[in-house]
């Protein structure tokens, strides 16, 4: 253990990380953080949110550390100079899911925006998040690809939830919805939720992390030398390779995959 850190947390121990729903709806936090508790001497309190959330954190000094995937926002917050320096992390992708019917007929789909056409052609109900988080982000994009503004549809609704709650809500109502692998596994295996994957591995829906340490320099309060800890702890290759594995046991394959260190061409970025 490096003794650095764990001076600066005799000083600073709370560590503030802002992240998304679904590093935590996955149960990954869960294994990472007393690791890097125990590890660091740190404290951390997770806030929960979307990326658009964390990152509003971040512009207001609220947060140390984010831990987000909303590549373009994040470029935006980094060239606004709210942050002091992002590093790759991890990815998995989203999915398309629906009931078992798929009333819309989106399954032979070949991409997200065909399938994202039959759904809005077909009126058939579509589960937004709706809450500015990367997932949201994503969708919205896909939206537009499609060519389809779907606010104000009555087939539209936004649930204004994280990715966990969203997922329960559309497995009630038997709606579609865009959710990351990771969350929907996880969920679906403590409570099968009746929904299928029907469009899936298209370059497009790949969903990418990244570490951002907010930046001191426009809040000195910051706990600069924890968020540094937590940002050099996640892609430290003891760390990736646990990410590489979590899931493998419970799923027979991982929630994510590890990209510490790799150049942001090799993931489309």
């Amino acid at each position: 253990m490096s003794v650095l850190p764990a001076l600066a947390a005799d000083k600073h121990p709370t560590l503030i990380l802002a992240t998304t729903t679904s590093t935590q709806d996955s149960g990954l936090l869960d294994v990472l953080v007393p690791m890097f508790e125990k590890q660091t001497g740190y404290f951390v309190k997770t806030i929960s949110v979307g990326s658009g959330q964390a990152m509003k954190m971040g512009e207001r000094g609220e947060a140390d550390v984010l831990l987000v995937h909303s590549p373009e926002a994040e470029k935006t917050f980094m060239a606004q100079g709210f942050g002091s320096d992002r590093k790759l992390v991890m990815h998995n992708d989203f999915l398309i899911l629906g009931p078992k019917k798929d009333p819309a007929g989106i399954a032979k789909s070949k991409t997200a925006a065909e399938a994202f056409q039959k759904i809005a052609k077909s009126g058939a109900l579509f589960l937004s998040r709706g809450d500015n988080s990367g997932t949201h982000a994503k969708e919205k994009a896909l939206w537009k690809t499609a060519g389809i503004n779907p606010e104000g549809q009555k087939w539209y609704q936004q649930t204004g939830l994280g990715m966990g709650d969203t997922l329960n809500v559309a497995a009630e109502k038997g709606g579609y919805l865009l959710a990351d692998r990771g969350t929907y596994l996880a969920l679906n295996k403590k409570r099968h939720l009746g929904l299928e994957i029907l469009v899936a591995g298209e370059p497009k829906l790949l969903n990418i992390y990244h570490v951002i340490v907010v930046n001191p320099a426009k809040w000195p309060k910051v706990n600069n030398a924890g968020a540094k800890a937590f940002s050099d702890f996640i892609v430290s290759p003891r760390v990736q390779a646990m990410i590489s594995r979590y899931g493998v046991k419970e799923f027979r394959a991982p929630l994510f995959f590890s990209d510490a260190g790799k150049k942001p061409e090799a993931l489309g970025l």
